[in-house]
């Protein structure tokens, strides 16, 4: 990738925190501390790497390896010796025995009288390692570091660990402003990779709005020319980036990666997934499904609709892992004998089919994005609605509130091929509105290829859904 792209929300706010950093210099507390969590290889580095280098400002950028508390501080002393810091020969004249003076001494090596900008990456390493971690930076912060002009950007992929670093009864509670980096939405992706609408939505299954693997696009190729090329190289980072969130994540519970799996090849029941993880029990399964949901791996979905039901649906939450669980990961070794091409015939035989669905959670999110519309009305909840049996599925439901809603606002289905959306699949909608609700509530038709029936209150198309994200 040769410029950066994107993540101008994201830059904004951290903008927004070292002006106000700059204006309260002189001040008691001039200090601010952002907690930035995300997804691996989700883009957080490289955000705070470019943020740091358009700010043309004395930092130091130190990232944790999971090592021992001597190790990891050994790395931060020749961090610090190596860093534009004015002060950094403090580390050397004296250096730290462990981190609760480490921390401290930061605050001396930083200007008083200048803004500068402190990154801590992987933190949740050093609170895994690191006895006492979270109360000797609570110490350093109070104490010393928020009374200097500095940025403090705290990073970590372990989304439930960052949470918990600033949860109540915690020693650093609300001492810092969270960050949520989220993947390249669809409209960032096609800024960045030349493309039309639809195919925008095609790199943003199939990527995940990973900018490593979005890096490896080339700017407008086609979805199969892309494929194409990442299946021909073992090294492509569409290969081997599940595989190694996977190991960094799940490094001690493989029955999660097991779960994960059974997920990924389709299943969405619990006594479906159950049965594809082999057998396994109803109370491990338990497990395994509540750290995938704690990490923000999985997602876990009931019916949207006005009665209680308890037919709940699991999904994986990141769309690249569930095209590499569907396409990829079964064929690894055919692709690492340089038989790539027989993967690229098998995704181009099912693309429509597991298309069709795997792009459902994102229409959702872009059509909430859009709402309100001049045709639709404001939703509190946007999700879709099915029974047992799967006789009936709705793909849009609009209501007040969710799962449980007191009213239904609209329906909606989604058709995602190459045909247009007809009277017969708009006549179906209506059938199964009429199991949902005895509401004439206005019907929404999502297509990929337009529509050649009329009676929806709004056919909203590629073009539109990505417009809905900028």
């Amino acid at each position: 990738m040769s410029a950066f792209v994107g993540r101008e929300a994201e830059l904004a706010s951290l903008q927004i925190l070292l002006d106000r950093v700059t204006a309260e210099i002189g001040g008691a507390r001039p200090g601010r501390c952002v907690l930035m969590r995300g997804r691996r290889r989700i883009g957080k580095s490289a955000l705070t790497e470019e943020f740091v280098s358009r700010s043309g400002l004395t930092n130091l950028y130190f990232t944790a390896a999971r090592g021992s508390a001597e190790q990891e501080l050994g790395q931060l002393r020749a961090d610090v010796a190596g860093s534009p810091l004015p002060h950094r020969d403090v580390f050397e004249d004296a250096a730290p025995a462990n981190w609760n003076s480490a921390l401290q001494m930061l605050a001396d090596v930083v200007p008083d009288d200048a803004p500068s900008i402190l990154v801590i990456d992987e933190v949740p390493y050093l609170m895994e390692r690191v006895d006492g971690f979270e109360g000797a930076l609570q110490r350093a912060w109070d104490r010393f570091l928020s009374r200097k002009p500095v940025l403090l950007i705290l990073i970590g992929s372990d989304l439930s660990m960052m949470e918990a670093l600033n949860s109540y009864e915690r020693p650093f509670h609300q001492r810092g402003t969270e960050m949520v980096v989220k993947p390249l939405n669809p409209a960032e992706i096609q800024t960045m990779l030349h493309l039309d609408a639809a195919t925008a939505f095609d790199a943003a299954l199939v990527t995940g709005g990973l900018p490593l693997i979005c890096a490896e696009w080339s700017p407008g190729a086609s979805l199969w020319q892309f494929l194409h090329s990442a299946l021909t190289n073992p090294l492509s980072a569409l290969l081997v980036s599940a595989e190694r969130s996977q190991a960094a994540e799940f490094p001690d519970y493989a029955m999660a990666r097991d779960v994960l799996g059974a997920i990924g090849t389709g299943e969405r029941t619990f006594t479906n997934i159950a049965r594809a993880a082999g057998g396994i029990s109803h109370s491990t399964l338990t497990r395994a499904a509540d750290v995938l949901d704690a990490k923000g791996v999985v997602t876990s979905e009931l019916p949207l609709s006005t009665r209680p039901s308890k037919e709940r649906r699991y999904r994986i939450s990141d769309p690249y892992l569930r095209f590499w669980f569907y396409f990829l990961r079964p064929h690894m070794p055919e692709i690492e004998r340089r038989r790539g091409d027989l993967t690229l015939r098998r995704i181009a035989e099912r693309w429509s089919a597991w298309r069709g669905r795997a792009i459902e959670p994102i229409v959702r999110e872009s059509l909430a994005r859009h709402l309100p519309g001049e045709s639709l009305p404001e939703a509190g909840a946007i999700g879709s609605y099915w029974t047992r049996s799967n006789d009936v599925e709705i793909d849009i439901v609009g209501a007040d509130r969710g799962p449980i809603a007191k009213e239904i606002v609209f329906a909606g289905s989604i058709k995602w091929l190459e045909s247009a959306f007809d009277d017969h699949d708009f006549q179906k909608l209506i059938r199964h509105r009429a199991v949902l609700t005895d509401r004439p509530v206005p019907l929404v038709i999502v297509s990929r290829n337009g529509a050649s029936c009329s009676g929806a209150a709004a056919v909203l198309g590629p073009k539109e859904l990505v417009a809905a994200w900028r």
